[in-house]
């Protein structure tokens, strides 16, 4: 692409989005979509699939994360059908989401897809499996690169690779440390040998079978979590097992949440200090989580993307997304 930015960059956002005002708290430099269209610069197109129950939390995560690069970043919404979300506003979904209808003739420079709290149930169980189908194959074709989060990178396995999830005896669940498996892959430029990142989740994709795919390159992983990153070698799809746009009291909500459903969960792991939930958690993971999105961004996104964005299908169409 042929775009030189000059200083810092905004994150360009739909008008009135509630995510905006939180951000702009934080001093993040956002734009509203209506000022950018007054400015003479091509920014990167990214779609986000918001499968997570509540959806304005989910956006003021990631929407922090994508905000936290020198590249203009413009973000557009959307939903996996138009079934009523129980946790956000009608008023929310049908202001700002879009629905595939919607986008399906659009090109993207970039695509995330939440997890959803999924983990224990079979794909086939999962009520918008087949839109779920539908939106990973057309990824091939109509994004450069695209990033799966958690339940996501189940799904993608399953349905793109033929790998099976492995539903987990206990839920794995707290900060974990990590360690690089191919330090030179450029999604983890600038990691540190040791990181931490939160996991929050019921199901994994076994690391030998994830090992048997040729165009797949382990990054990074747990002793105890398993594989955190995972990358086609070409940068076209990048797999992110736990959760680093987390926010520091996340699984201390979720943790709550379960105790009052009655679940008996277990503490979070590594999070509270002396494992006391009356305690606040001391955060070890932003800075990795922050470069994990920015390096995303930089070498998978902004890197081979074409300017003119008509070409993403031609561009990529030839390059095989599963093994023979």
């Amino acid at each position: 692409m042929h775009i030189t930015p000059e200083g810092p960059m905004p994150i360009r956002i739909p008008d009135n989005l509630p995510a905006s005002d939180v951000l702009q708290r934080e001093n993040i430099f956002c734009i509203s979509s209506s000022d950018a269209e007054h400015q003479d610069i091509r920014p990167l197109k990214i779609l986000l699939l918001n499968l997570m129950p509540k959806k304005i939390e989910t956006e003021i995560h990631l929407l922090r994360m994508l905000a936290n690069s020198p590249l203009q970043v413009d973000v557009e919404l959307m939903r996996i059908n138009d079934r009523p979300s129980k946790n956000t506003p009608i008023e929310h979904m049908e202001t700002f989401y879009k629905s595939f209808n919607d986008v399906r003739h659009n090109k993207y420079d970039g695509m995330i897809i939440t997890g959803a709290p999924l983990g224990q149930k079979e794909f086939t169980e999962v009520s918008f499996w087949d839109d779920m189908k539908t939106i990973m194959d057309w990824t091939t074709t109509n994004v450069t690169s695209t990033m799966f989060l958690c339940w996501a990178v189940q799904a993608a396995m399953y349905h793109l690779y033929d790998i099976e999830k492995r539903i987990l005896k206990e839920k794995i669940s707290g900060v974990y440390p990590h360690h690089l498996v191919k330090p030179l892959s450029p999604i983890v430029r600038g990691f540190d040998d040791v990181f931490d990142a939160p996991h929050s989740r019921y199901a994994e994709v076994p690391y030998d079978d994830i090992a048997t795919l040729r165009e797949i390159e382990i990054v990074a992983a747990s002793g105890i979590a398993g594989v955190y990153v995972a990358a086609r070698k070409d940068g076209r799809q990048l797999f992110i097992t736990g959760h680093s746009e987390y926010e520091p009291l996340c699984l201390k909500g979720e943790y709550e949440r379960d105790l009052s459903a009655g679940l008996a969960p277990a503490i979070p792991e590594n999070y509270f200090p002396g494992n006391d939930p009356k305690q606040d958690p001391i955060v070890t993971w932003k800075s990795h989580g922050n470069l994990l999105f920015s390096n995303w961004l930089n070498y998978y996104v902004y890197q081979l993307s074409p300017f003119d964005m008509s070409t993403i299908g031609k561009k990529f169409a030839r390059i095989p997304m599963q093994l023979a």
